[in-house]
């Protein structure tokens, strides 16, 4: 790496949003971190991008101490410098809370909530040595409104919106930043099928490529306003709107869309 090269740190950059990222920020010439669970993928993005402008490493977000040690080889290689972390390893899984086995439940709060905390606070002494650095989360649509047969999924992403809107105030005061994502219905490998096949294909629920994501991420590094929750689409803003002035109506109306399909799914697939 160069001294002139911002650096990104992504956490599940090996497919997915993670990797559309990866590769719209190298392509404006950016230092990569790259890192998942999925070495294989990890090793494929690592070749098409370039060994030479990237870091790849293993990295179990909710092990801290292996959290740091991959930190801190990437801080060797920055000058102690971090542009953008972006925390966007999750897990999740479609299934009624009471029909949950336990240690999904435990899985996705250590990964998607415990792992984000980890991360930020393993960051922090980059972030705050970097000009205009940037913390950025991977939230959901489902952190607008809580949605049936994702209720602990639901739960984390709400927990990261808070803690986006907690760590914005409290980064300012070094000049940093924090924002996050909440996107809809994106083409990965999380979403179900069949949710993907029965996508509207237009307004809030249509199916977006991850792309659209990693350009929101783009977007919120160049941004001088201020934002904070950036949604994907943007109609979603519209679905905040409403659920803050009536969040009864909302749940008993426009979301039975997508509650009503997953609980329709989880049902057929138990079977």
């Amino acid at each position: 790496m160069n001294k002139e090269q911002k650096s990104i740190f992504i956490t599940g950059a090996a497919s997915g949003i993670g990797r559309a990222t990866a590769r719209l920020f190298a392509g404006h010439g950016w230092y990569i971190g790259l890192n998942d669970v999925n070495e294989q993928g990890l090793e494929a993005l690592a070749s098409e991008i370039g060994p030479e402008n990237c870091q790849v490493a293993i990295l179990d977000v909710s092990n801290r101490e292996q959290y740091q040690a991959v930190l801190k080889d990437f801080s060797a290689k920055t000058g102690g410098k971090l542009d953008l972390l972006f925390n966007n390893a999750g897990v999740g899984k479609g299934i009624t809370f009471g029909e949950s086995d336990f240690s999904d439940l435990k899985d996705m709060v250590n990964v998607n909530l415990m792992g984000v905390i980890i991360g930020i606070h393993a960051a922090y002494p980059m972030l705050k040595n970097t000009p205009n650095s940037l913390c950025f989360s991977t939230s959901s649509s489902s952190a607008i409104i809580g949605v049936a047969g994702l209720a602990t999924y639901s739960a984390t992403k709400h927990a990261i919106k808070g803690l986006t809107e907690a760590l914005s105030v409290e980064f300012a005061q070094f000049g940093g930043r924090a924002a996050d994502t909440l996107p809809g219905q994106i083409e990965t490998g999380m979403l179900l099928d069949e949710m993907k096949e029965i996508a509207p294909k237009k307004g809030m629920w249509r199916l977006l490529p991850a792309e659209a994501v990693a350009d929101a991420v783009w977007a919120s590094y160049h941004d001088e306003s201020g934002k904070l929750h950036w949604y994907v689409p943007d109609d979603l803003e519209k679905l905040e709107n409403k659920v803050t002035t009536d969040i009864e109506a909302v749940r008993d109306g426009s979301i039975k869309f997508f509650s009503g399909a997953m609980s329709d799914i989880i049902a057929e697939r138990g079977k």
